[in-house]
């Protein structure tokens, strides 16, 4: 009973009343009690959770009711028209009345009509029948009159109470939709990897996939998740007057149920709502493809009743597609500016996950070959939020097609230089290095963004356009360009060439840290650059360093170690870097005292800033934490001391959690250093 409640207060209460190890402890104790006296145990002991039943195959159950499937709304335009039938359905049934014009009518009447509405998640629905609220069968939807038996692999999701609380109905089927987190998703693939096993697509297909597990201990590994949306068949013992009220049932009963769900009114209550789940849709823990609306009160959906497979009185508003299906044209191959040559699928233009997508990277010859995609395949494209397109998977092709697997180019597209395979990191790279011009296209844009140099009006085009000229070759030429070199370029007028030089001129006087990382280094980051700059104060010590000096610096391993010797090995690099510090190139050498360094602060501190921060810019907020004496890294290891979160913190925020060190958000991140100020 304990561990039972433990689950409704983490799943349904969100207010654990156990920590995960009190929670772990007690289940084992729990088992070994089970395990010493056998008859102890009943069907809905939680231990049931860690799962073991092995299916030969699914057999089937008939709903008691069906589960029938939702209408679409993919427009404004095709929502206000369900709203008007809706309408136009409750007036003539006598359920609604007005004394509006025929002109005002649908207006003044959807102002007033009551909806819930809730997220459209993107899972595997799921019927569960639980008998004087003891858990009997789980089902799949199926076609809606029976489904797959998948009672023992729904028993070991943790969210799903064996036991309904409270005074539980003679029987009731409940409809809910089981699922799988970001972050689940991701450490199950990590998971399938290590095991050498095929990775899914998605989440939803990893839900689907795990469900239907013949072992069912198989499924109690993958971590799933589950909300409750709704009800089928049920005695009569068991009423409620509304959808909302109905919810509330749910969660009394112990059943989760999404905190996303909201009661609104009329049409432009829909219509917020969709706005506001679109915005949040990026940031949320799990995949939804859109929101559903259900007329609130029962009597009103009685009366209007079904169509077909569907109720009239619910509809699905999507959001546009994450996953669409387009044609690959070609597949060229880009160089960057550390030479890694990146194959880039072109397509037929898809509308998918709110932009339009033509160009899809494939990362490295091994996401190829992984793929099989080839010139004149149709592909599923896939853009989840903010996420950058990518190909998921290659629709199976006819054997009359004959198409050629793509074959990697042995020399540069650009140079004509070799290329070279890097095993140890899957990586085809230019050889051509500074005499390369794609690299150095590459390299000039890096050196001018705005964390390294910020040189403002220097973007791709005239990067481009001074390239073609011949007005510069590498980044040191950038320092000899004046006002006449820039107007002979298209587009440049007095004042646009005057505003670049003198952006070129103010990029001089700079930072240690900038400018090492304006150098395009490979594997030297931000992070890393801003190291250095802590060990250096300038370019002949990093010059003069060994390998095994430059391994000592705090968080630069081998990999990095070896990039920035091989860097500063060569001649042509030098010659560059030399020029620009003849150029002007500078930076301030400040040089706090020992008997300062241990007066500040947070001295001793080790903080990783992960997330998106509300207040100010990540970078501000590591650069304040720098400023108070605080070590920033970008990884989380035992030396950590703390982390702060924003919003969507990832895989940081998971680890430290696991490492067992403070997780600050952003208002005890702020009161933090108020304390540590003030004392």
């Amino acid at each position: 009973m304990e561990l039972e409640d433990a689950n409704y207060r983490y799943y349904v209460l969100d207010d654990p009343s156990l920590t995960d190890i009190e929670f772990d402890r007690r289940m084992r104790e729990l088992s070994q009690l089970e395990l010493n006296d056998p008859e102890l145990k009943n069907p809905n002991s939680p231990t049931n959770k860690v799962g073991g039943a092995v299916a030969d195959r699914f057999s089937s159950i008939q709903h008691l009711q069906a589960m029938l499937s939702l209408g679409n709304a993919f427009s404004v335009e095709e929502l206000r028209a369900f709203v008007n039938r809706v309408c136009r359905r409750l007036l003539d049934a006598g359920l609604v009345k007005t004394t509006s014009t025929k002109d005002t009518l649908f207006d003044d009447l959807t102002t007033e009509l009551e909806f819930v509405a809730e997220p459209k998640l993107d899972g595997l629905a799921v019927n569960i029948l639980y008998r004087d609220g003891v858990f009997e069968s789980a089902a799949t939807r199926g076609d809606g009159v029976s489904g797959e038996d998948i009672s023992q692999n729904v028993k070991t999701i943790r969210a799903v109470p064996m036991k309904l609380k409270g005074a539980a109905p003679e029987y009731i089927e409940v409809r809910g939709e089981v699922f799988l987190s970001h972050d689940g998703f991701a450490k199950l693939n990590s998971m399938q990897l290590s095991l050498g096993d095929k990775v899914f697509v998605n989440p939803r297909n990893a839900a689907a996939g795990s469900l239907r597990q013949l072992d069912s201990a198989v499924t109690a590994s993958r971590p799933l998740d589950i909300y409750f949306y709704g009800v089928g068949a049920h005695s009569d013992d068991f009423t409620f007057i509304s959808q909302h009220d109905l919810l509330g049932k749910f969660r009394d009963f112990g059943l989760r149920v999404s905190p996303l769900v909201k009661q609104v009114k009329g049409f432009g209550g829909l219509q917020a709502y969709y706005q506001e789940l679109a915005l949040l849709r990026a940031k949320l823990k799990h995949d939804i493809d859109g929101v559903v609306y259900k007329v609130n009160l029962i009597s009103q959906q009685q009366a209007l009743g079904y169509v077909a497979r569907a109720p009239r009185w619910a509809v699905a508003h999507k959001f546009p597609a994450q996953e669409e299906r387009t044609k690959v044209l070609g597949i060229d191959v880009q160089v960057g500016r550390t030479g890694a040559i990146t194959p880039v699928a072109r397509l037929t233009p898809v509308f998918v996950g709110g932009v339009t997508v033509s160009n899809v990277t494939l990362h490295n010859r091994d996401e190829i070959e992984r793929l099989d995609v080839r010139v004149g395949d149709e592909v599923i494209v896939r853009r989840a939020g903010d996420v950058i397109p990518q190909i998921v998977k290659v629709a199976p092709r006819l054997k009359s097609q004959n198409l050629m697997p793509f074959k990697f180019p042995e020399c540069c597209p650009d140079c004509g230089s070799p290329l070279h395979f890097d095993g140890q990191l899957v990586i085809i790279r230019c050889t051509g290095n500074l005499v390369c011009g794609a690299q150095q296209k590459e390299r000039i844009k890096h050196f001018a963004s705005r964390r390294a140099m910020d040189i403002e009006g220097l973007g791709d085009k005239v990067v481009e356009q001074l390239l073609v000229a011949q007005l510069i070759v590498d980044i040191a030429d950038l320092y000899t360009l004046d006002v006449d070199s820039l107007k002979v370029l298209e587009r440049f007028a007095e004042k646009s060439a005057q505003n670049l030089i003198v952006a070129i001129s103010e990029s001089r006087n700079t930072t240690f840290a900038r400018l090492i990382y304006a150098l395009g280094i490979m594997h030297v980051g931000e992070v890393t650059a801003r190291q250095f700059s802590l060990e250096f104060t300038s370019i002949k010590d990093i010059q003069a360093a060994s390998i095994e000096e430059l391994i000592a610096i705090d968080d630069v391993g081998l990999v990095v170690a070896e990039s920035i010797y091989e860097f500063f090995a060569l001649p042509a690099n030098n010659k560059v870097v030399s020029r620009l510090l003849g150029a002007g190139v500078t930076w301030p050498v400040t040089e706090i005292s020992e008997s300062v360094q241990r007066t500040l602060p947070l001295v001793g501190e080790v903080v990783v800033v992960t997330g998106a921060l509300s207040k100010m810019a990540r970078s501000e907020a590591q650069q304040l934490l720098r400023d108070l004496g605080a070590k920033v890294t970008g990884s989380v290891s035992k030396k950590t001391t703390r982390v702060i979160v924003g919003d969507a913190p990832g895989s940081k925020a998971t680890k430290a959690q696991q490492l067992g060190i403070p997780i600050l958000s952003e208002s005890e991140f702020s009161d933090w250093l108020k304390q540590k100020q003030a004392g």
